[in-house]
């Protein structure tokens, strides 16, 4: 595969004899396994010549034969000690390691101490900004994926909003709405679904619960759903029954801020002026202390990756990131709003991939 090769490329460049990647998002975007193994170790060996392994559950040797992985599979029982297959099949290849490169964010120590045992004077080099680097642009056929995601989550939000009835609990309306998704044959969600109504809504990372809707409300919508393995990410907020000015005012402040933001994506732009942007807005509406987050994150085969949308990230926007843009205004006992988009960054400009309609609707 291309991206095994450009990781060898990069090892050889910077003079590292093998990585060792662990998580679950890596290994698929370099492999196309897909595996969740709990507590159980999945790690997949990457040489600058050698061929590469992956070490994995026996349970799932043949899923990763399926993907068409043409090189080794290690497949190891429970009773199995898995460190002392990947130490034959690694010496068998190499005979020292001087560099591992490694997620520095994912390794776990107990993985970190073997790897530095068995493989005697060997340095740990973080493998993450490459691979941040490689799956930070997105191929077509990423893209037709992300799409389709986002397509979904767009039904998704229009079942849910369709579900408001006064009496209605925040989990009755995630029940709706995931159920009519896995009727349209979606496995999984990108995340917990997110229904918060009232009060609820004024905390950004809210759990959702037996909170009834009432009239007066608004309802926090944020969702998203896995396509092939990429997921989509979006969040509306509507009004049940009329609502406050205050509630207004705060709506159409983070709606501006979102716009505004959206509206200045291009490639060169860079991601703290996306930021600026719209917190300047919400600021100077009187309510910059309550946008507590970034404004966005990158979004493909994780639900938060590279890049972050924040006041300090230097990086420039360039055609094929895919990210979120998602202000909000959290203020107690009053409103919460939040208004979330996935966008493309293209040649000149933007692609909004995300559609569902952010004019306030009041139902």
């Amino acid at each position: 595969m291309d991206r095994l090769k450009k990781l060898s490329a990069w090892l050889n460049k910077e003079n590292i004899e093998a990585a060792f990647i662990t998580s679950p998002d890596n290994i698929f975007y370099l492999t196309g396994f897909r595996s969740e193994p709990h507590e159980r170790l999945l790690g997949l060996a990457v040489f600058q010549e050698k061929e590469p392994f992956i070490v994995c559950p026996a349970m799932e040797k043949s899923d990763a034969r399926a993907v068409g992985w043409e090189h080794e599979v290690i497949g190891y029982q429970d009773t199995d000690q898995p460190w002392d297959f990947i130490e034959q099949a690694v010496k068998a290849r190499i005979s020292s390691i001087h560099q591992w490169a490694v997620e520095k964010n994912h390794l776990i120590v107990s993985r970190y101490e073997e790897l530095t045992t068995r493989f005697h004077g060997s340095l740990l080099k973080d493998a993450e900004p490459i691979l941040n680097e490689l799956r930070m642009l997105k191929t077509e056929q990423e893209l037709e994926y992300i799409q389709k995601a986002c397509e979904l989550a767009d039904f998704a939000v229009n079942v849910g909003v369709s579900e408001i009835a006064e009496g209605k609990t925040e989990l009755d309306i995630i029940a709706a709405i995931e159920y009519e998704v896995k009727k349209k044959g979606v496995s999984g969600m990108s995340f917990d679904t997110m229904v918060l109504t009232g009060a609820n809504a004024a905390s950004p990372h809210g759990t959702p619960g037996m909170t009834k809707i009432k009239k007066g409300d608004l309802v926090l919508f944020d969702l998203g759903v896995v396509y092939e393995g990429y997921c989509s990410d979006i969040t509306r907020t509507v009004a049940f029954g009329e609502v406050s000015a205050e509630q207004e005012k705060i709506y159409h402040t983070v709606l501006e801020a979102q716009e505004a933001a959206v509206n200045a994506v291009k490639p060169g732009m860079l991601a703290k002026q996306l930021d600026k942007i719209a917190r300047d807005h919400i600021a100077d509406a009187g309510y910059g202390e309550y946008f507590p987050h970034r404004l966005g994150h990158g979004l493909g085969i994780s639900i938060h990756e590279y890049p972050s949308i924040t006041a300090t990230n230097p990086l420039r926007m360039t055609e094929g990131m895919v990210f979120t843009i998602e202000p909000g205004i959290y203020v107690p006992n009053i409103a919460g709003v939040r208004i979330e988009d996935d966008l493309l960054v293209t040649k000149d400009g933007v692609k909004t991939l995300t559609k569902y309609p952010k004019t306030l609707q009041i139902v």
